[in-house]
């Protein structure tokens, strides 16, 4: 199954230096490499490594630019943003795509490894193996597991499967909710089947959740997600159970907003049958921590609550791909 990575640079060619050798790498595979209007040389690092580059001429968010990746490769096919230019030819097929993170680095063989699972009956995703690092050098990697993998569990919180748990943990292959953003190996068709109005990622989230959304409406689409250990990368997280507290206030209120948008669009009241006293109260006890001890979070309610109506017409727009249940709580055995 012929692959493309996508892979997004916020003047990170410090990052590309490492992480896009690595993708190249990959056998039959091509990398492009979205340009987010970059003010660093991540144009002429991707084109002079052999890279596609898509330039991008006004800085988006991370859902808008991926997005944009995206459509340049011919999936969830939309309007390109305006002005964007893709150097060689970026407007071919493909089977699947790897939305990948420049601060992630794949280790060889990585694709030779998703790559079968993904073309399983019934498989849409496959989430890789990540392991933390501190840095891009080979020096900064930990004998740390960064992932395993996305879960909702049954408050329908999003989370990682095995953060900071030791890196030989979670060694056999198995069923994931879903693969986390920084390194998800997609197959094109479930992309095509949830993108609404051209964005496979919802750009009304920006940053933070989107990629549990995705993950979640490929679920209600019916394909299935796969944990394969040994399809392994490097990962240096920006965003964690670990480092949320040395997060800046509003990053930490985007997330605990996008949490409530997500569960606006997907949930249905079928889903939360069994589920219904968890989820009220855990929502509970969010309102009682943001009230008495993070008080920052508060507005998210009220830019939840106006983002609301936008989220139900994507609900509605999104309604035919429904077609299951997901399975809440889903993890791969450690």
């Amino acid at each position: 199954m012929r692959t493309t990575i996508v892979m997004l640079s916020v003047d990170e060619v410090h990052r590309l230096e490492h992480s896009l050798p690595a993708a190249l790498a990959q056998p039959d595979a091509e990398v492009l490499v979205v340009d987010n209007a970059c003010t660093d040389v991540t144009a002429a690092l991707a084109g002079a490594a052999g890279a596609q580059v898509l330039s991008l001429p006004d800085r988006l968010s991370y859902a808008a630019a991926i997005n944009a990746g995206l459509r340049a490769v011919g999936i969830a096919r939309g309007p390109r943003a305006q002005g964007a230019t893709v150097s060689h030819d970026a407007a071919g097929h493909t089977g699947a795509v790897l939305l990948l993170n420049a601060d992630c680095v794949l280790a060889p063989g990585f694709l030779a490894a998703a790559g079968p699972r993904l073309a399983e009956p019934g498989v849409g995703s496959v989430a890789p193996r990540l392991l933390r690092a501190t840095g891009m050098e080979e020096a900064d990697r930990l004998a740390v597991l960064d992932t395993a993998g996305m879960t909702i569990d049954r408050r329908r919180k999003n989370g990682l499967v095995g953060h900071g748990a030791p890196a030989e943990a979670y060694a056999r292959a198995g069923e994931a909710f879903g693969p986390d953003g920084a390194c998800a190996l997609y197959r094109r068709a479930a992309l095509d089947v949830v993108a609404v109005e051209g964005e496979a990622l919802d750009e009304s989230m920006a940053l933070w959740a989107s990629d549990a959304d995705l993950a979640w409406r490929v679920r209600l689409a019916g394909w299935r997600c796969v944990y394969e250990p040994a399809a392994t990368a490097w990962h240096v997280r920006f965003y964690s159970p670990s480092a949320r507290a040395a997060l800046p206030p509003d990053h930490r209120a985007l997330q605990f907003r996008n949490r409530l948008l997500m569960l606006a669009k997907n949930t249905t009241w079928a889903d939360l049958r069994g589920d219904l006293h968890r989820v009220l109260g855990y929502e509970v006890l969010a309102l009682g921590h943001a009230l008495l001890r993070e008080r920052t979070l508060l507005p998210a309610y009220r830019d939840a609550l106006a983002l609301l109506p936008a989220t139900r017409r994507r609900r509605a727009a999104g309604a035919a791909a429904r077609r299951v249940r997901p399975p809440f709580g889903l993890r791969p055995s450690g």
